[in-house]
């Protein structure tokens, strides 16, 4: 056996049935799926049994222990020479595998990684959110964009493969609810293992279904960044930095424009108050300086906005997803960085030793 694609599930029979049947339509055929279901209260066994012939398919059921340690039981009960963890919400094209035994055919490697993409069956909130988590506006392309602002590529979770040997000797996923697929790739490296992007062994990614759901997502990605600095010191870079620049910097141009829209609201009473109109220059000063203020602190939001929503538009072919795709963006960037801050400040200036996780409730439900 080739390859073990092993897949942790946590309420989702419904996207389980789409992935399976996915898989079920592969044009490389040497492999294994491995379904585990993480303490369910919706289990998926039902939709398991109806690919049990199209499939060399198991199924696993486990008490909640959260995704590394149910990708680690996963992996115990594989026999493939290389391990694939895909997520449960993810849709896969008839020629991933393919692509992936093309890639090491053509240049051997550890481990690898692939990108993501937003299907046209996904709802416009989805593309919306996919577009928002693989721009080089949002992210700087390291997720496994064409552009990365980071030379070394770091795969994640929901499409991640590495040789069976070497997981094995990393020790595979570290308990970390959040941040353990980077925590596991950070490790690949440190080993001094070969990894690699395979850009064309792409899947179709779901994500949150709701801005909610995203917002708390991308808030404990920003927590465990600080976690995995305190894990694996020197791996935090600038690209890692830029979430909580953008946070900073957006709440201190709202301020400021509310500062000078009250300077322009104090001079239209002034204005409106004078007993003689001949004498207007001090409230019509402080109404172009307030107006103007505002305005020009606003610029850089507008700015940022009218850019995502150009190349949303164009990337998705749709204006009403480039306006999603604005408060997609906004969420992901200051979810991320205020996740960032909170825990920069307990771990980091107020000394906290365990590892922080905010949203303790499971954010998949």
């Amino acid at each position: 056996m080739k390859y073990s694609i092993v897949v942790p599930v946590y309420n989702r029979p419904d996207e389980v049935d789409e992935l399976l049947q996915s898989l079920s339509r592969q044009t490389f055929r040497d492999m294994e799926v491995i379904i585990v279901e993480d303490g369910s209260l919706h289990p998926c066994e039902e939709v398991v049994r109806r690919y049990a012939g199209k499939l060399q398919l198991r199924y696993y059921t486990k008490e909640n222990s959260g995704p590394g340690p149910t990708r680690n039981f996963g992996a115990e009960h594989s026999q493939g020479d290389f391990l694939i963890f895909l997520d449960s919400d993810c849709v896969i094209p008839p020629d991933f595998l393919k692509e992936v035994d093309a890639e090491l055919t053509r240049k051997e490697c550890d481990a690898w990684g692939g990108p993501d993409r937003a299907h046209e069956s996904f709802t416009p909130v989805q593309k919306a959110i996919n577009y928002s988590m693989t721009s080089f506006l949002t992210t700087g392309g390291i997720r496994g964009g064409k552009k990365q602002m980071d030379k070394k590529f770091y795969p994640r979770s929901f499409n991640l493969g590495v040789r069976r040997s070497l997981y094995r000797q990393l020790g595979g996923f570290s308990i970390m609810r959040f941040g353990e697929d980077i925590d596991l790739s950070i490790r690949i490296y440190e080993s001094g293992a070969t990894c690699r992007l395979f850009p064309e062994a792409w899947v179709w990614h779901k994500r949150r279904t709701d801005f909610r759901k995203f917002f708390k997502q991308v808030h404990n990605s920003g927590i465990a960044r600080i976690n995995l600095m305190k894990r694996h010191p020197g791996s935090l870079k600038f690209v890692h930095l830029l979430p909580m620049l953008f946070t900073l910097g957006t709440f201190a141009c709202l301020l400021f424009a509310f500062m000078f829209l009250l300077l322009a609201l104090l001079g239209l009473v002034g204005l409106w108050g004078m007993q003689k109109p001949g004498c207007t220059n001090g409230p019509m000063l402080c109404i172009i300086v307030g107006f103007g203020g505002m305005l020009l602190f606003l610029l850089p939001l507008l700015l940022f906005s009218l850019l995502v929503f150009i190349d949303s538009s164009i990337r998705n072919r749709s204006i009403k997803i480039g306006f999603l795709s604005i408060w997609a963006s906004f969420i992901q960037l200051i979810g991320y960085g205020t996740g960032f801050l909170r825990a920069w400040w307990l771990r980091c200036v107020c000394r906290r030793n365990e590892e922080l996780q905010a949203f303790k409730d499971n954010f998949y439900k």
